[in-house]
């Protein structure tokens, strides 16, 4: 089985499993996150191998991480998370990536990401949930982060928090990469 197939299997149980703990229907949950139930239909059969957009916004409706819907171990007290254990979830051909490092639920989630944005390069994020606030630190270059239709430059060594029930982007405006480091907190989902 590839990584890819277990991505898709544990994502497929876990939200059977999360789903089911939450008493939710298969319509409920899709009017919740803004998808079709067909396409929860083929994410709880394993049938697709749904976009980044699609596993957040089930996540944001569930009310938990996108490392929990994607956890393909049981979770004992302390979770180490190895660097093999990290999932990339999406990445250009010029060598921008974001990967998911780390994640839990506290009381709601709780995820801790690594970027890397090639110049040129951006990524535009949907807005959360409100309540939903993102930390992040530039480790390389600038970092022009758009939040609410506002840029503002993020130097390397400063820090930002903001926000994120609106929509935002991250992007790469210089001439060099930059690397940040990010943690998105989600409130509890209600239920």
């Amino acid at each position: 089985m590839t990584d890819l197939d277990q991505l898709t299997q544990s994502l497929a149980g876990n939200l059977r499993r999360l789903r089911a703990e939450r008493g939710l229907t298969l319509e409920a949950l899709a009017a919740r996150a803004g998808i079709s139930r067909s396409m929860l239909i083929q994410i709880e059969q394993a049938r697709t191998n749904p976009s980044v957009g699609t596993v957040v916004k089930v996540g944001d409706a569930l009310g938990v991480s996108v490392t929990t819907l994607l956890d393909t171990q049981p979770r004992p007290t302390v979770r180490l998370f190895t660097a093999e254990q990290t999932v990339r979830l999406w990445h250009t051909e010029a060598g921008s990536h974001s990967t998911l490092l780390a994640g839990t639920e506290a009381p709601g989630p709780l995820e801790l990401w690594r970027w890397r944005l090639m110049p040129g390069e951006g990524h535009e994020a949907d807005a959360h949930p409100h309540g939903t606030t993102e930390l992040i630190h530039v480790v390389e270059g600038e970092l022009t982060l758009r939040v609410d239709e506002e840029d503002q430059p993020v130097p390397a060594g400063a820090s930002a928090a903001f926000e994120s029930h609106v929509p935002h982007g991250y992007h790469n405006r210089g001439a060099e990469p930059v690397e940040l480091i990010m943690a998105v907190v989600v409130p509890p989902a209600l239920g």
